[in-house]
């Protein structure tokens, strides 16, 4: 009987793993992004650890400035469940991370990590570059 009882909470355990079959990320082609980075309306990624919104990609694009060379962009379609209509990466309140309401998910500005919730893949980050105070975003993927 003991075995049997160790062997049922063995499979229970197996079970219990997360669900890492989710549907694709889905991509969508954009024309080049190119920002003038004097221009005032970029205000906010003129500092280190400023964020903001761009058109393209699935559902838009978030713009984070890690330093004074290096701006990363992220797909705002959450990496988790990312078909559901309501799967939508926010910049949180607080500024220091990103956040998905539909799924409670938190993600690293650094990384596109996911830093909490149920979100498992990182979000989606397209290749950006700098030419002197232009800033080049493209829908490559950055892997």
């Amino acid at each position: 009987m003991k075995k049997i009882f160790i062997y049922i909470m063995i499979l229970g355990l197996a079970g219990c793993e997360p669900d890492l079959s989710d549907d694709p990320i889905p991509w969508q082609p954009f024309d080049v992004i190119n920002i003038n980075l004097n221009l005032p309306e970029y205000i906010e990624v003129k500092k280190d650890g400023g964020s903001m919104y761009l058109d393209g990609g699935v559902r838009g694009i978030i713009l984070y400035r890690q330093n004074v060379s290096n701006y990363l962009a992220y797909e705002q379609n959450c990496s988790f469940q990312p078909n559901s209509a309501c799967a939508t990466v926010q910049i949180h309140d607080s500024t220091l991370f990103m956040f998905c309401a539909c799924c409670s998910s938190s993600f690293d500005f650094n990384t596109g990590l996911p830093t909490g919730g149920t979100a498992w893949r990182p979000l989606r980050q397209y290749a950006t570059s700098l030419d002197g105070s232009t800033l080049i975003i493209t829908d490559q993927i950055v892997e």
